[in-house]
């Protein structure tokens, strides 16, 4: 049965029976094909870190053609945060089943088109900005993944289910990072895979000469997609409570890709203003968020409309705007830290104060998938013990002051490595602060997606769920690129501190308005 018609997880009696099953079933699907839009989603990440070590060049000018390859990956979130915004209202129109199946499948745009672009050095950087928006596709569907499986569950389960989704989702990101580098040194298609491309200098242990098969790092994704998308297919559902004018199978689908679209119009006038027009990224953030709203109301038929009219009241929610800010410290901080993590260590690490390579630096594509597994395997725990606690708020805020403490810690190091002739020596702490960082707010994405089921009405948690985690997917654009721009400056460690000030707003918001004694509300 496709559509389930009849949906009630208070009926105890029913969830035992039937429904707990059909709702894990649904889980279980949905996390594998989850992982896999995470990992194409921040590939860039470790893609840019071989296309600098096989010398594509786009610029003559070293700085600024190390700056277009941290925009890749900056590119990429921007268009993943952008597109979640549609994502978060498709379950309500396109139902849950056809919404997954289209949103996976469309990851093999980007697969396929990386695993050809990438064979040639030559292929012009608008080539490659093009595919790293498309890649944006699989941070979109984060938002349309959740709101979905919140429908499945009972309130008290909430923190789990979306905790497990999230969580093993969140591990795409560091799978791609430790697959990426293996894959990349095979031929794993033979001929099929195109030739590799020659090292032109040693690097990392690798010898000069040694063939990189970087378009791999699309490639290895096709026909992992391809089964996902026939998993979706045959082993999820529709439920009517979530999409109550749920009509066919087709149209559910053209409904889904018509948001798309709307999603990608917005994407790639965000993308122009700030690669074309080198607009200020704190101009084209709003700019591209409001565009992509007001395209979604206007350009919409009546009856996609009406129902988008009903969702966008969150908007008029300040709960709404607020867990946004909170919610996007701990995703915003995971995912910009995942995406901009391998080439950070390259750059902080990787040469010595007089800019000579440092020979003794540790190898980013060795140690940086670490980050991504320790905050996505935690995250479970976050929601779990949320529950456990009958609190998330109070989950967060610890959390929050692990997170301040942890940004305060690697700005230290990062200024000391900077200023030794040995910065090797800081590595070790800096990458255990790091970590800690991902720990933290790994929990505190648990602790928050618990929250939000306590906040708002059943109908309203879904849509606010969908959209706080949009907004905070813009981490994956503002983290590679304020790391981008500090790096350029030689103040990186000026970022780190940005950041703990923001951490800090973030504490207060969560204490006054859920955590404090009578803030009137218990979440």
């Amino acid at each position: 049965m496709r559509t389930i018609e009849q949906w009630n997880t208070d009926d105890l009696a029913a969830w035992e029976a039937t429904s707990k099953g059909t709702a894990f079933r649904n889980l279980w699907v949905s996390i594998p094909a989850l992982l896999l839009a995470f990992a194409i989603w921040i590939m860039w990440s470790i893609i840019i870190v071989q296309m600098e070590n096989l010398g594509f060049q786009f610029d003559p000018n070293p700085a600024v053609n190390k700056a277009l390859l941290y925009s890749l990956p900056a590119i990429a979130g921007l268009a993943g945060a952008t597109l979640r915004i549609p994502n978060s209202f498709l379950i309500a129109i396109g139902g849950g089943r056809n919404v997954i199946f289209t949103t996976t499948t469309l990851l093999l745009l980007p697969t396929l088109g990386a695993g050809i672009a990438l064979q040639n050095k030559s292929t012009p950087f608008t080539v490659f900005a093009l595919l790293a928006m498309l890649s944006g596709f699989g941070g979109g569907n984060f938002a349309s993944s959740m709101s979905n499986i919140s429908f499945f569950f009972p309130k008290k389960m909430q923190g789990l289910a979306l905790g497990l989704n999230a969580g093993l989702g969140n591990l795409g990101v560091s799978t791609m990072q430790f697959l990426l580098p293996v894959v990349m040194g095979i031929a794993l298609f033979g001929t099929l895979g195109g030739a590799g491309l020659p090292l032109p200098k040693d690097v990392q242990g690798k010898a000069a000469g040694t063939l990189i098969f970087i378009q791999n790092g699309g490639l290895v994704w096709v026909p992992l997609v391809a089964i996902s998308a026939v998993a979706v297919w045959f082993g999820m559902n529709n439920l009517r409570l979530a999409t109550p004018k749920l009509g066919g199978t087709l149209e559910g689908i053209g409904k889904t890709l018509f948001l798309l679209v709307i999603g990608l119009l917005g994407a790639g006038a965000g993308v122009y203003l700030l690669v074309i027009l080198k607009l200020n990224m704190w101009l084209v953030l709003p700019i591209t968020i409001v565009l992509t709203v007001l395209l979604m109301k206007f350009l919409s038929p009546p009856q996609l409309r009406e129902n988008l009219n009903r969702q966008f009241s969150i908007f008029n929610n300040k709960h709404n705007w607020i867990m946004t800010i909170i919610y996007t410290m701990t995703f915003g901080s995971f995912i910009g830290f995942s995406s901009a993590f391998p080439k950070f260590i390259q750059d902080v690490f990787g040469y010595l104060p007089n800019g000579a390579p440092n020979p003794h630096a540790p190898n980013p594509l060795a140690w940086a998938w670490l980050g991504p597994f320790v905050g996505a395997i935690i995250r479970p725990f976050g929601g779990w013990l949320s529950d456990k606690l009958n609190s998330g708020s109070k989950v967060t805020t610890w959390s929050t002051v692990a997170q301040i403490i942890g940004a305060v810690g690697v700005a230290y190091y990062i200024t000391q490595a900077r200023h030794s002739a040995t910065p090797e020596e800081y590595w070790i702490p800096f990458f255990l602060l790091f970590l800690v960082l991902f720990v933290a707010s790994g929990i505190g994405n648990g602790s928050t997606f618990r929250s939000i089921p306590y906040i708002f009405e059943k109908n309203l948690a879904g849509p606010v769920l969908g959209w706080t985690s949009a907004i905070a997917a813009y981490g994956g654009f503002i983290v590679p690129k304020v790391f981008g721009e500090q790096i350029a400056r030689k103040t990186p460690e000026y970022a780190l501190y940005g950041f703990a000030v923001y951490y800090v707003v973030c504490l207060g918001l969560n204490w006054w308005y859920y955590d404090r004694k009578n803030s009137g509300i218990r979440c």
